[in-house]
């Protein structure tokens, strides 16, 4: 008789599927929440959040919630490029991620409030390597964001903690 596969600690987290909005003011700053909850409290990043999966909701509908509910910035499907797919796997040691990354078209004219998810800020590129970012952003996101943000790429990530991030393009779609 056989003995059973071990499973690893990233084969038994669960998978959780979320979007992140690169969104602009009319200046070309980069708006930026930095997080009151986890994951990433005490961090920056884009907007975003979980694609409420009980309804059927697809990235580009939650992309569209999210900016809505965080930003008050009223925009649709069309105001946004999707630009990247990441499948995290074993983020933080507590679950894998699959992320779709947006760039939204449509810039903001106003910062928004602060809410329970935290305050906002508006920052240029050279302003965000200097602020505190979760580190998949600083070693990835933002990278992606730099080179891939007008076409689409797609990607997997090995995120265990304690060890180097792994990260393999798996298809680079140019833009047209």
């Amino acid at each position: 008789m056989s003995s059973p596969v071990p499973q690893t600690p990233s084969a038994i987290l669960g998978y959780k599927i979320a979007v992140l909005v690169f969104i602009q003011n009319t200046q070309g700053e980069h708006l930026l929440l930095l997080r009151a909850k986890p994951p990433n409290l005490g961090t920056w990043s884009p907007i975003g959040g979980k694609l409420e999966t009980a309804t059927g909701e697809s990235p580009f509908e939650c992309a569209v919630r999210e900016t809505r509910e965080e930003t008050g910035h009223d925009i649709t499907a069309a105001d946004l490029h999707l630009f990247a797919m990441i499948a995290e796997k074993a983020y933080e040691g507590a679950s894998h991620w699959l992320l779709f990354l947006f760039r939204c078209d449509r810039p903001l004219d106003r910062l928004p409030d602060a809410m329970d998810e935290g305050r906002f800020g508006f920052y240029s590129r050279e302003e965000v390597e200097r602020l505190p970012l979760p580190e998949t952003d600083r070693e990835a996101l933002w990278r992606i964001y730099d080179q891939h943000r007008h076409a689409f790429i797609a990607l997997r990530a090995d995120c265990s903690p304690g060890q180097p991030l792994d990260l393999v393009v798996e298809q680079i779609t140019p833009k047209p």
